[in-house]
Order: C-alpha cells, then sequence, then structure tokens
C-alpha cells in the first residue's frame, strides 16, 4: 500500500473538484482525487458551453441550479446573457407552459411576442412568433470555476494524482483497496464515484450494481455568419429541443441539443451532426453561415429519470454516488457540491433536499 486516505474521489472533473473543495471546507479529511487523465477537465467539463440558466435540466434540476446562482456570483463566474426559448407559429401553447412550469416555482421568466422577438433576434425569421425570456440567465467562466475548485481543494490538503485512473478496488473491513493505473495501491474509508460516463464502470469495479447511467454524445460548433453577431444576443433556445446557440467572442457556438447514445469514451462530433445544427439555424435566421470554424462533442451522463443521483450506495456504506449530472453539472456545481458534502460527512440539511436524488430510488 503506497498510502491511505479517509475519502478518495474518482474523477477531477467539475464535480469531483467541487466536492473536494467542500468535503475540505467542513473538516480535515484526507482527500485524494484521481483521474484517469493527464490533467482534469478532458472530458465534459472541458468542452462545455456552459450557461446558467434556471430552466435548464427541468424542474428536478431547478432547485440546484438558483442555489447555485448566488455561489457562482460571488466567485464572478457569470456574466449577463439572459435566455430565450422560442417557437414556431402553432407552438404558441407550448412556449406558455414552459414559461407556467418555472414561473411557478419562482423563476422570472417575460412571455414575448413576433414583436419582442425582433427586439432580441434581428433578421429572425417570419415562422418564429413567441418566445420566454429568463433575464437571469448568465455565461459561466467554466474554466475559472474548475480551477478554483481546484485551487481551493488544494490549499485544504486534498491531493491530485492524474494518469491514475482506477484499475480495481477490493472491499475491505475499514473501506476499500484500490489500485491505479500508474502503479500505486491505496487504502480508502470511502470510495466517491464522480466518474461521469464512466460511473456505472466504476460501480461495476467495486462490486456493486450499476445504475443505468448512460452517455450520450452532445455536439458543439463554432461558426462564423455574414455580418456581426450582436453582443447583446441571448442565449436561443427551441421550445422542441432542437437546436440553442449563443454568441462567444464574436463568433456563435451552436448545437443541435443531439443525444446520441454512446460508450464512455474520448468523443469526437460527427460531420452529419453539425450539418444539422447549421441546418437547423438557418432556419432560424437569416444570418448565412460563411464557415465552421471549429467542432467539438462531449458526453453528458444520464441516470434513467435523468436526475443526478447523490448519496450512498444502499448496498454499500462506504461507495458515494456522485454522478448523473447530464449538461447540467457546471451550473449546479456549488448546491450540489454542498448537498454532497453534508450527506458525506453527516452534516445537518442545506439548501436544497437530497431525498429525490438518493441512490435508493433505484432499488
Amino acid at each position: 500500500m503506497d498510502a491511505a486516505f479517509d475519502i478518495v474521489i474518482v474523477g477531477a472533473g467539475m464535480a469531483g473538484a467541487s466536492l473536494a473543495a467542500a468535503i475540505g471546507a467542513r473538516g480535515d479529511a484526507r482527500i485524494l482525487l484521481v483521474e484517469a487523465e493527464e490533467r482534469p477537465g478532458h472530458h465534459a467539463t472541458g468542452r462545455s458551453a456552459a450557461f446558467w440558466t434556471e430552466s435548464y435540466g427541468g424542474p428536478g434540476v431547478q432547485p440546484l441550479t438558483t442555489a447555485s446562482g448566488p455561489v457562482l456570483r460571488d466567485l464572478g463566474v457569470l456574466t449577463p446573457r439572459g435566455a430565450l426559448t422560442i417557437g414556431r407559429a402553432g407552438q404558441e401553447d407550448d412556449v406558455a407552459a414552459f414559461a407556467a412550469r418555472y414561473r411557478a416555482v419562482g423563476v422570472e421568466i417575460e412571455l414575448l411576442d413576433r414583436a419582442g422577438l425582433e427586439v432580441r433576434v434581428p433578421n429572425l425569421r417570419a415562422d418564429w412568433t413567441s418566445g420566454a425570456f429568463e433575464p437571469s440567465t448568465c455565461d459561466i467562466d467554466v474554466a475559472a470555476l474548475h480551477q478554483h475548485y481546484l485551487a481551493q481543494a488544494h490549499r485544504q490538503g486534498a491531493q491530485l494524482w492524474c494518469r491514475a485512473g482506477l484499475l480495481g478496488a477490493e472491499r475491505t473491513a475499514s473501506g476499500w483497496m484500490l489500485a491505479l493505473a500508474d502503479g500505486r495501491c491505496v487504502a480508502a474509508g470511502v470510495l466517491v464515484n464522480a466518474a461521469g460516463a464512466w460511473a456505472d464502470a466504476v460501480a461495476r469495479l467495486a462490486g456493486l450494481g450499476p445504475l443505468g447511467i448512460a452517455a450520450y454524445r452532445r455536439t458543439v460548433a463554432q461558426i462564423a455568419v455574414d455580418g456581426p453577431v450582436p453582443g447583446d444576443l441571448p442565449l436561443v433556445l427551441d421550445v422542441a429541443g432542437r437546436f440553442y446557440f449563443k454568441p462567444e467572442s464574436g463568433r456563435l457556438w451552436l448545437s443541435p441539443h443531439d443525444e446520441t447514445p454512446s460508450a464512455p469514451c474520448d468523443a469526437a462530433p460527427e460531420e452529419i451532426d453539425v450539418a444539422l445544427a447549421v441546418d437547423r439555424f438557418e432556419q432560424v435566421v437569416d444570418w448565412p453561415v460563411r464557415r465552421v470554424e471549429h467542432r467539438w462533442a462531449g458526453l453528458r451522463s444520464f441516470a434513467p429519470d435523468r436526475l443526478p443521483v447523490y448519496g450512498f450506495a444502499p448496498q454499500d456504506a462506504a461507495f458515494f454516488w456522485f454522478a448523473g449530472q447530464g449538461g447540467f453539472g457546471i451550473q449546479t456545481a456549488p448546491a450540489a457540491a454542498d448537498l454532497a458534502a453534508r450527506l458525506l460527512t453527516r452534516a445537518g440539511p442545506g439548501a436544497v433536499d437530497p431525498a429525490a436524488y438518493a441512490p435508493a430510488r433505484f432499488t
């Protein structure tokens, strides 16, 4: 055995980094983050076109997003953007239902008619007639937030080992004996599964049953269009979930809102998905696309009910799930990490009730 820790967290992306920082702020636990890649944040965290918007992820995720907002603002990682969810003629009821669903939980949303849409989205094609505007939506500086959590965890004594993916996990009387890809072997009192798309694989290594956490590919392209991109353009989303786009440094980031099932991997974009994104974009605005400058893809991982999974495994009190955070893990990071740290350290209740996210719901 090379070392012993109270808590070993598998995965040093946003989930693992934020949780390590939150645990460290609550006590003196010996914490180790193990990361399979050469640097943390290589997969979902490093490829996110993240934004903070309270309606993203559904009503079950909204409490985590709302609770995270003040922390993200205090950290200085938010830039005001606004979000506009739009519908075609005939989808007015869908837009109104979308607005009503989130107004009911306190989200500020303004319904817009065609004239209101034209003010916010120049050259919008005529068949887009209604929208719901969320003024609170912001861009997130993902890299700054991730580095903040890594630095905080380091100051509090947590260690980070890269190129040290988990190869094996043997249950012991006091926790776990873990074999890592760098050849080291460490003891852990609690094993935390923050492995994103690899979460079920980590559970299998530990001899636990998987929860059915599945990975899906999401494509993003950076495009240049004829004419300048308005600096105050909001994040624009389709009420039917077929696209979103937002300005970024004079260009546009565009996604076809795809969710293609994928094995856990180093995701790469498919040309057909990029072409689909451009086609859908040109059906929304009269901004001819001059070129696609960059394209990438990342994996989003969901539990079967599309809610995150936070808590100790019912069959093993030394195995903790912190996974299934879909595409909303960045915007919910502060509240999710606080919730999980409270569960891990047996602290009192926090801002969000953990019951809806407990892994026991799948047993």
